[in-house]
């Protein structure tokens, strides 16, 4: 594949974001990752070899959720999450919808459990060594046989890195979230929900929401640049293409697979 540079401009017709991170720091933000730990491998030595030709001496790296679910190997996703700790850099891990839903079925809910199934949960499974004997079975007796299962089979690192994922992030004019914000709610009152889960309400809005919002969550063929919020969802697990957004001062670039 490779790596791919590209300009973080708005499409025509729109306007830049007007944003700055933190002086003398450097920020990456990587998109929805699920199980892509091929394509994860790829952007982390990209990401290091960029950062070691600035002269930042802060360096923080945030991941904007959805390591789980669809892609070739949820767990290797985890586990490079963890391990990936270079020296003197700040590591910040939000928490997705997708990780909503497992800490909800894992604390007793049926209910996420069912829909986390039908949205690539079935894959993650499997690749903890938890598949299904009918991956189709979405009964409660399924369901609840399967929760006591998935509690000791995840191992305790990857349970701990799941009930303490973040839900959001600030640096200088930005703010990264997995999914938005509610227009029109100040940033310090927004539901977690909404952070997590919502959609077209936010991506429709123009309205200044207090900070330009770094997120993924909508898949879409491009990053996404809007004057309030930049969308960083391209589809890794079936497009092959995982986004990292590098924020240095004012100046943003996209680093891609391709």
């Amino acid at each position: 594949m490779g790596l791919i540079w590209r300009a973080a401009d708005p499409p025509p017709g729109q306007t830049a974001p007007s944003a700055a991170v933190p002086a003398d720091s450097v920020v990456y933000a990587i998109g929805d990752l699920h199980g892509r730990d091929d394509l994860l491998a790829e952007i982390h030595s990209g990401v290091l070899e960029d950062a070691a030709r600035r002269a930042a001496r802060r360096r923080v790296l945030i991941y904007l959720g959805d390591y789980f679910s669809r892609g070739r190997d949820s767990r290797a996703v985890v586990e490079s999450v963890l391990n990936w700790r270079p020296r003197d850099w700040e590591i910040v891990t939000l928490l997705g919808n997708h990780e909503d839903l497992m800490r909800r079925f894992l604390a007793g809910d049926p209910r996420p459990g069912r829909h986390w199934l039908n949205f690539g949960g079935v894959a993650a499974l499997e690749n903890y060594g938890l598949a299904l004997a009918d991956p189709a079975a979405r009964d409660s007796a399924t369901l609840e046989a399967l929760r006591q299962r998935l509690h000791t089979g995840l191992p305790p690192q990857h349970r701990q890195f799941l009930e303490t994922l973040a839900l959001t992030h600030r640096e200088g004019d930005y703010l990264f979230v997995h999914a938005g914000v509610l227009p029109g709610v100040p940033l310090a009152r927004q539901a977690p929900r909404d952070l997590v889960w919502i959609r077209n309400r936010f991506r429709a809005s123009s309205l200044d929401h207090g900070a330009v919002v770094v997120h993924g969550h909508c898949i879409t063929p491009e990053p996404e640049v809007r004057a309030n919020r930049i969308g960083i969802d391209t589809g890794a697990y079936q497009s092959n293409v995982l986004t990292c957004l590098m924020l240095e001062g004012a100046a943003r670039r996209f680093l891609q697979t391709g």
